[in-house]
C-alpha cells in the first residue's frame, strides 16, 4: 500500500500558497491543490518518479507541479513530503 506523509513544513507550504493564490482566484488555488496532492499520491505509489536532487540533501526527490517543485523522500510504503516550494526560489537555502 502506498501513503503520503506531510511534513509540518510542507503542510505549511501548501497553505501558504493556497491562501496567496486564493487572493485573486480561490477556483485557481482549489486547482492547483488538487493537482500537487494528486501528484503527491502518484508519487506514493511510485516513490522514483521524481527527480534525484542529491545535490540539495541525500535521499531528496523532487516533482514538478505547474511552478511549484514538491520536494519528498521515499520512504517505507511511500513517500514523506518535505516542502513544497515555487520552482525560483533559493532551493539549495531551504534545506
Amino acid at each position: 500500500m502506498s501513503g503520503v506523509r506531510y511534513t509540518a513544513q510542507a503542510q505549511e507550504d501548501i497553505l501558504d500558497i493556497a491562501f496567496y493564490i486564493a487572493q485573486d482566484n480561490v477556483g485557481a488555488a482549489h486547482r492547483l491543490m488538487e493537482k500537487i496532492f494528486h501528484a503527491c499520491e502518484r508519487l506514493g505509489a511510485s516513490p522514483l518518479a521524481g527527480r534525484a536532487r542529491e545535490e540539495i540533501a541525500p535521499n531528496l526527490r523532487s516533482f514538478p507541479v505547474e511552478k511549484y517543485l514538491v520536494f519528498y523522500r521515499p520512504i517505507h510504503g511511500g513517500i514523506e513530503v518535505m516542502r513544497v516550494v515555487h520552482g525560483a526560489r533559493d532551493i539549495p537555502a531551504l534545506f
